[in-house]
């Protein structure tokens, strides 16, 4: 779809599923929720992002790996160089201006290819080091993202037993290609998401979206990277300000960071 008439084409949809009912918007006309939900903790990036949700008056869904500011870190160095990561000096910063930040693992590994007992220590040490170095931290309202998407049944009933959702592979519990299929005010959840890479994945968001938009209703999780040429499947800058400038005016659709979501589901 020509992005012109992105606002065009959608702004006249109206779903018959109310998010509203299930507690996730305040707003019953709102039937679509979005989430772009960004990983890994590239400074520059994120410090981007965040500016760009600003200025349309919106928060920044950030996911760091909790040991990415280290020297010691080498995970994925292709796709996630340490020497472009934040620290929890910015994520504290970028929390106090009201975005918000979430686990992304301890140190970036796909902890359905390693022991099961070594993933769960992972786990722990990753929320544990968030306790004690994000400023305002709790685990009730918290969502942990697993790297990679990817997890297990028994990984997951680990997680859930310390978080109130999970994000992990998106395949395994929509209703179709897009939508997340949920109870309403049901604790623990987990949550789909979808990605795209290792190129630039602008086209890729737009057109997932605008399906999304044209259909009757839900909640779309997309996992997103790094900004340009930061990070696996990067989005332009350009891009994303254009998407968030348009996305703003559509009035059945509300873009919140996941957790912010999952609050308003539990009325946490």
């Amino acid at each position: 779809m020509d992005r012109r008439n992105f606002i065009k084409n959608t702004a006249a949809v109206a779903g018959t599923f109310s998010l509203g009912s299930m507690g996730i918007v305040a707003e019953p006309e709102k039937t679509h929720a979005l989430t772009l939900s960004f990983d890994d903790g590239f400074k520059k990036s994120f410090y981007k992002i965040a500016e760009i949700h600003e200025y349309y008056g919106l928060k920044a869904c950030l996911n760091v790996i909790a040991t990415g500011h280290l020297k010691s870190f080498n995970t994925e160095p292709q796709w996630i160089p340490q020497n472009l990561l934040g620290d929890f000096n910015d994520w504290n910063k970028l929390k106090e201006r009201g975005h918000e930040i979430m686990p992304h693992t301890w140190e970036h590994l796909n902890l359905t290819e390693i022991p099961i007992e070594k993933a769960k220590d992972n786990i722990e040490k990753c929320l544990v080091y968030f306790e004690e170095n994000l400023s305002g931290y709790k685990a009730k309202g918290a969502v942990y993202n697993f790297a990679y998407n990817a997890s297990t049944p028994e990984l997951e009933k680990f997680v859930l037993s310390k978080v109130s959702a999970i994000r992990t592979g998106g395949w395994l519990v929509l209703k179709d290609s897009m939508v997340n299929d949920f109870p309403a005010g049901e604790f623990p959840l987990r949550l789909g998401c979808w990605g795209h890479g290792p190129d630039f994945c602008d086209d890729y968001v737009e057109k997932e979206i605008n399906n999304f938009l044209a259909g009757e209703g839900g909640w779309l999780i997309l996992n997103l990277h790094g900004l340009d040429e930061e990070g696996w499947g990067p989005v332009s800058t350009t891009y994303l300000d254009n998407l968030l400038r348009r996305l703003i005016k559509i009035d059945f659709l509300t873009v919140q960071p996941s957790g912010e979501i999952v609050k308003k589901i539990g009325k946490l």
